[in-house]
């Protein structure tokens, strides 16, 4: 059975931190590309941030300099270190993995940055 589950999420005012982890099984994680996308109420999912199998790393402009993806093959772990967090950047966060036949989504965890 496949298992994508985030954690990590809360409540953290502005400027602050967070680290969100999104444990997976149930799947060979070393060939899956691993990303991180957030929907905000009544706007379209975006995508945030992606990590390929080989570790290279993509990020969507309003978070480069600011969030870093990660991968930890060994524990099928995929991160998301998010700084100098913005009200702007609450959301619910997905974990997505991708692969060569088979994709799979998180249920998703939420992310609230107060004024």
């Amino acid at each position: 059975e496949v298992q994508v589950v985030e954690s990590g999420g809360g409540l953290v005012p502005r400027g602050g931190s967070l680290r969100l982890s999104c444990a997976t099984s149930g799947f060979t994680f070393g060939a899956y590309g691993m990303g991180w996308f957030r929907q905000a109420p009544e706007r379209p999912r975006e995508g945030v941030a992606a990590i390929t199998t080989n570790g290279t790393t993509y990020y969507t402009d309003s978070v480069k300099g600011r969030f870093t993806i990660s991968r930890d093959d060994a524990k099928d772990t995929v991160y998301l270190q998010m700084d100098s967090l913005k009200p702007d950047d609450t959301a619910v966060y997905y974990c997505y993995a991708h692969g060569p036949f088979s994709s799979y989504w998180g249920q998703g965890t939420q992310v609230t940055v107060s004024s």
